[in-house]
C-alpha cells in the first residue's frame, strides 16, 4: 500500500486533489481511499488530505502519518508547517515552487525532492492559480503510481459538468506538468 499526504491551504482544492488521485487509481484498476482533515478552517488555512493505493482492500481509516509521498501545493506552509512529520528517507516529495530544489528547506534527500512551478503553470493555460490538478501530473510521472491516461480521465470525470473548456485547459496543464 502506498500512502500520500497532501498539504495546502483551503480553497486551492486539496481535497479535490486527493479525490483526482483516488479517480485515477481506480481507473488504473486499483483499490483507492480518499479522506481530508479540517474542522472549521477557512480559506488560507493550512490543511491536509490524505490518499492510499492499493492492489488489496484498504482497512485503515486513520490520516497517514508516514506518508510515501508529500505533495505540497503552497511552498509557503514550509514557514509555518511541519509539512515533513513522519517521512522517511523514501519520501518522495513534490512541491510547487518557482525555487530549484536545492533552495527547499526540507531534512530529506535532495534527490527525492521534485519541484514544479505548478502555479505558473496554472496561471498560464487555466488562467487561474488553482495547482491541484497541475500538479498531479508531475505527481503521475514522478511515482509512475498511476497512468497519466487514467489521470486524463479522472479530469474529465471530476470536472465534466462544469464544461468541456474547463476539461480542456485542466487536461492541457496536466499533460504539460507532466511532460515538465
Amino acid at each position: 500500500m502506498t500512502q500520500i499526504r497532501i498539504h495546502g491551504r483551503g480553497g486551492q482544492g486539496v481535497v479535490t486533489a486527493a479525490e483526482l488521485i483516488a479517480i485515477t487509481a481506480f481507473n488504473d484498476g486499483k483499490v483507492a481511499q480518499a479522506f481530508p482533515s479540517f474542522g472549521v478552517e477557512r480559506t488560507g488555512a493550512p490543511i491536509e488530505s490524505f490518499v492510499r493505493i492499493s492492489d488489496q482492500a484498504i482497512r485503515t481509516r486513520e490520516h497517514v502519518y508516514k506518508p510515501d509521498v508529500l505533495i505540497i501545493q503552497d511552498a509557503t506552509l514550509l514557514d509555518s508547517v511541519n509539512v515533513a512529520k513522519g517521512c522517511g528517507q523514501n519520501t518522495k516529495v513534490i512541491i510547487n515552487s518557482a525555487k530549484n530544489k536545492n533552495q527547499i528547506k526540507l531534512n530529506l534527500p535532495k534527490e527525492n525532492i521534485f519541484v514544479i512551478d505548478a502555479t505558473k503553470i496554472a496561471l498560464e493555460v487555466i488562467g487561474r492559480n488553482l495547482v491541484n490538478t497541475v500538479i498531479l501530473g508531475a505527481f503521475a510521472k514522478k511515482t509512475e503510481l498511476v497512468s497519466l491516461e487514467s489521470l486524463k480521465k479522472a479530469v474529465k470525470q471530476k470536472f465534466g459538468s462544469k464544461g468541456s473548456e474547463i476539461v480542456d485547459k485542466n487536461i492541457k496543464a496536466v499533460t504539460q506538468a507532466y511532460n515538465s
